[in-house]
């Protein structure tokens, strides 16, 4: 066997693996299947993409003398799925269920329990701890329904890694079903342990000058303390994250997304929009502006060198803070179109690069000071959004392994949003998972939160034609 292979963390990842022991940064991808689950092909299609994908085979390692992060990549794939049978789930499911949802589906309430499955807080208890940066998990939910639980360390699973991971998944179980299938000839070709994003971005496009980069830290950090939130329900016990769904029909979403187009905006402006919206209006201050902050993720890999695919593996995607003041009486459209091009003039100004280090330098402070974030909550944002939705249909492998719903998300209640929307189209229809810290803010709160939403899009939508 060969020496494993080692890296240190980039600067990017290094926040993520100061947030993850808190609890932010454990991404979940979580299928409900309906046929029977062959583990051992399973267990083979997970070595395969172990052995494709260097990185879901490593080990974070932490050294605590010199407080620094690498990956440590064995040269043979090692990830056990760990197995629990109809009695030990239901155990589980009784110790889950609240008497107050009792509408929330079981497969709902495992994906909550392993988005609050922290494999990761212990890892400073020790000098040159180890531990792997990705699990999986088989759930028993009835003799007819099985939830497979994918939990990564998010520094080395963003969420186009997330949905590439998914998709070669399931059609490396349906290659044991079929004959035939392209997806599998792409697998075949190993890749080695990417480098972090810093080390991609082209040359000069991060150079940022001395006091730039002091008038930059002292305006986020001035701006933080003038942001609004939603009210805080709960600031002392402890915390974990929980989700909730905003879902539309295919008809509604036709429309929110022609109205996109139409304005030469995207789908994220909008649900910042709505979000800005719902929560100014749940705040009842009607005579009042407010500022609020709102994040965008990119998926920079088209914009690096060399240029990476999603089949890189990795966290390579950047962040842009914008703030906006909102007052009651906003229109939808105009206000999701001044939320989008303030995201897209940073961008093509490339922000995304240029407060790279600034943002992951605040994030890092604020994990280590809660203390300097209200009510030490430390929520930086109202909202997160992705520029771009993950867009999927169902088709005959889906049907062939049994696959009826998915869901892919990552936990929030250390650092990070109040609302972390992860925007999915599927089969036409716009679904998404909210994902908020408990009990900062309570189920109930945001569910009434994710119906004006809901509320406000399908309002807006209706007026597309009218207003472009």
């Amino acid at each position: 066997m060969s020496e494993p292979k080692c890296r240190p963390v980039g600067l990017t990842e290094y926040s993520w693996c100061k947030a993850v022991p808190g609890g932010t940064g454990i991404t979940v991808f979580a299928l409900l299947i309906s046929k029977p689950i062959d583990l051992s092909l399973l267990q083979n299609a997970i070595h395969q993409l172990q052995k494709s994908h260097p990185i879901l085979n490593s080990k974070l390692c932490h050294n605590t003398t010199t407080n620094s992060f690498s990956y440590t990549t064995p040269s043979t794939p090692h990830l056990q799925i760990q197995l629990f049978d109809l009695q030990s789930t239901s155990d589980i499911l009784q110790g889950l269920t609240n008497p107050n949802n009792p509408s929330m589906s079981h497969f709902h309430l495992i994906l909550e329990r392993e988005i609050n499955t922290n494999t990761w807080c212990a890892n400073n208890d020790s000098l040159n701890s180890e531990i792997d940066v990705f699990f999986v998990s088989v759930y028993t939910l009835s003799d007819d329904r099985w939830a497979v639980m994918l939990r990564l360390h998010t520094s080395a699973c963003d969420r186009t890694s997330a949905v590439s991971l998914q998709r070669e998944l399931l059609g490396l179980i349906g290659e044991g079903k079929k004959e035939e299938l392209e997806l599998q000839r792409e697998v075949e070709e190993e890749m080695e342990v990417g480098l972090g994003i810093e080390d991609y971005i082209p040359p000069g496009k991060a150079n940022k000058p001395f006091w730039a980069r002091g008038v930059d830290m002292l305006g986020y950090s001035l701006n933080s303390l003038r942001l609004a939130n939603l009210n805080f329900k709960g600031i002392d016990s402890p915390r974990s994250s929980q989700v909730v769904k905003l879902q539309l029909n295919s008809d509604d979403t036709d429309r929110i997304l022609l109205g996109c187009k139409s304005r030469g905006i995207k789908l994220c402006g909008l649900l910042a929009a709505a979000g800005l919206i719902a929560a100014h209006s749940s705040n009842c201050l009607p005579d009042q502006w407010q500022k609020y902050a709102v994040v965008t993720l990119t998926d920079c890999r088209s914009m690096l060198h060399p240029v990476l695919s999603c089949r890189n593996f990795g966290f390579y995607h950047s962040a842009i803070v914008n703030t906006h003041d909102i007052k009651e009486g906003e229109n939808l459209w105009e206000l999701a179109k001044r939320t989008y091009m303030s995201f897209a003039n940073a961008k093509n100004n490339q922000k995304h690069f240029w407060d790279m280090n600034d943002l992951n330098f605040l994030m890092v402070k604020a994990i280590d000071n809660p203390g300097l974030t209200r009510s030490s909550s430390l929520r930086t944002s109202l909202i997160s959004v992705f520029e771009d939705p993950v867009i999927d249909h169902s088709d005959e492998l889906h049907q062939e392994i049994g696959l009826e719903d998915y869901i892919g998300c990552a936990s929030v209640h250390s650092v990070g949003p109040s609302i972390a929307i992860f925007d999915t189209i599927r089969d036409g229809e716009l679904d998404c998972a909210c994902v908020y810290p408990s009990p900062l803010h309570s189920r109930e709160q945001m569910l009434e939160l994710i119906d004006d939403m809901k509320r406000i899009l399908v309002n807006g939508s209706n007026h597309v034609e009218s207003d472009s």
